[in-house]
């Protein structure tokens, strides 16, 4: 869950993949233009950065009407059955579309081979959800998962089915048409979820939600790229692209497992109210966590790859990263830590008090977790992903056991149990980066100092604020306390990581740079 994430966060696309090459043939064996692979990589992170903010606010008012409507049995009901789906799509696409993504050449019995792959192992895996789903329905200890479960199992079809058109999209770096179309199927698909939920639907307009915007996705997918499957199949290519995917799926699964089990374990013993709660405070760390993080994670991956032949600039390029990271995250994460009982109310109505403190905490927990996100990048930049798979197996499992340890004292007893795990995660990763980076502990925890301190002191100074303005109006009062956590967060940046903020307003002009670039030359200008 939240407390510490160790997947990679991107579903069958691993990140420790090498960059599409330069060259290479298609179909027809004609060679494909030559690519700016840095230029192009940083438009992609301001598209998908776009992408994210405009699918978040979206999304926040969507579920700020959902919830109004809907009750915190049936985002529980939900939020159980979608903890399966997406284990069932890894088996469906098997990191074909990471292999499609990273290799050399393509050619279209390759292709055609991966989506008859995909296509009938989605069928197929489709059908057991709809088989097994009484099963799971069990395991959650809630009946009404059931008809949830085989009415979404046609999601791990849909997703299968657009894995390759998808995966040829990102080999070819299109990442403006990738923003553009997820942006639309998210639109499409919460219009169609609020218009179901006023109809009176019920749980049935969160099902369509998700349906609609993965069939959008796929179809909008094969309407961009030219290209279709020939019936070749290819027994050489299939072993090679799952052995290959094999290999970096790990990760993803043991995430996925944990989620589930995670999910089980709260919903069998609290009940689905329950788990609606915790995935509503999930769901608001989670926003934030996306919005202000999406941009550091994909630059900070692509510099380590390029750099991790020369020890010291990888140390330096890391520890400034390092800062950016909770320079950016800490001052969202600790205003939800702060002002979550004003902000939920605000954004999701009344119900939902028991989500406060679980967001709280969960909020604490994200600030060491973001950590996590830049350790993944550069383990795997590194080419070291085997030694992030044994770290995240052994912290997902630590993160279930706790859970199931906890969960007999209820929700914020389970957030805190994830505080506690992401703490010790975050020191065992001191001495695993300094190892990898050949440098000592104690300059790997160095930034660590500014996390507790700016953490420390926004918190305090938000709480006190809290206290003050208790009798004003909650938007009022938010505003506020806003505002104090931002100016103490900017005056102890200021004093204890300047370089921070140079390095993020570095980011920014390089970001506004690119996007000038990339429009001038949709419009033919030289620069």
């Amino acid at each position: 869950m939240t407390g510490e994430q160790t997947g990679s966060g991107q579903t069958g696309l691993s990140t420790d993949l090498p960059a599409p090459s330069l060259r290479s043939e298609d179909e027809a064996g004609e060679i494909e233009p030559q690519i700016d692979v840095g230029r192009t990589a940083a438009a992609g992170v301001l598209w998908i950065t776009i992408q994210k903010w405009v699918i978040r606010v979206l999304s926040v008012v969507t579920i700020a009407v959902l919830t109004r409507l809907l009750t915190p049995e049936e985002f529980g009901t939900v939020a159980a059955a979608l903890t399966v789906l997406p284990f069932f799509f890894l088996l469906a696409d098997l990191g074909f579309a990471a292999y499609i993504v990273q290799v050399e050449k393509t050619d279209r019995r390759m292709l055609s081979t991966a989506f008859w792959f995909s296509m009938t192992a989605g069928i197929l895996l489709c059908g057991c959800v709809a088989l097994l789903s009484p099963l799971l329905g069990a395991i959650f200890a809630a009946p009404g998962v059931v008809p949830v479960l085989q009415i979404l199992s046609v999601w791990v079809i849909i997703t299968a089915v657009g894995s390759v058109p998808m995966a040829l999209l990102r080999r070819d770096m299109r990442f403006a048409t990738i923003a553009a179309q997820g942006a639309a199927a998210a639109i499409v698909a919460q219009i169609a979820a609020i218009v179901m939920a006023f109809s009176g639907l019920g749980i049935w307009a969160l099902v369509a939600q998700t349906l609609v915007a993965a069939a959008l996705s796929t179809l909008l997918a094969w309407a961009t790229v030219r290209w279709h499957p020939s019936w070749a199949f290819s027994r050489t290519d299939c072993v090679r692209m799952a052995r290959f995917g094999g290999q970096v799926l790990g990760v993803e699964f043991v995430a996925m497992l944990r989620a589930w089990g995670e999910a089980a374990v709260i919903s069998a013993t609290l009940g689905l109210a329950a788990l609606g709660l915790m995935s509503i405070a999930q769901r608001i760390v989670q926003i934030v966590q996306d919005l202000t993080g999406s941009a550091i994670v994909p630059v900070t991956n692509v510099a380590f790859a390029k750099i991790r032949d020369s020890a010291a600039r990888l140390r330096d390029a890391y520890r400034r990263a390092l800062e950016v990271t909770y320079a950016v995250l800490s001052l969202p994460l600790t205003i939800v830590a702060v002002a979550a009982p004003l902000m939920i109310p605000i954004l999701f109505g009344d119900g939902w008090e028991q989500s406060y403190q679980v967001a709280q905490v969960l909020a604490l927990a994200g600030t060491l977790a973001v950590g996590a996100w830049l350790d993944h990048g550069l383990f795997y930049g590194m080419g070291r992903p085997g030694k992030w798979f044994i770290y995240a197996l052994i912290i997902d499992l630590l993160t279930f056991a706790t859970t199931v340890f906890a969960v007999r004292w209820g929700l914020v007893s389970i957030a805190v149990g994830f505080l506690c795990v992401a703490t010790v995660a975050t020191v065992v990763r001191w001495f695993l980066v300094a190892r990898a980076l050949q440098t000592t502990v104690r300059s790997i925890a160095r930034p660590f100092v500014y996390l507790v301190t700016v953490v420390g002191c926004m918190g305090a100074a938000g709480l006190a604020c809290t206290y003050w303005t208790a009798e004003l109006p909650p938007l009022l009062a938010l505003g506020l306390i806003v505002a104090v956590m931002f100016t103490v967060h900017l005056g102890i940046t200021l004093l204890m990581a300047k370089p921070a903020i140079r390095e993020v307003l570095r980011i920014v002009r390089r970001f506004g740079n690119g996007s000038r670039r990339g429009f001038r030359a949709r419009l033919g200008v030289r620069p």
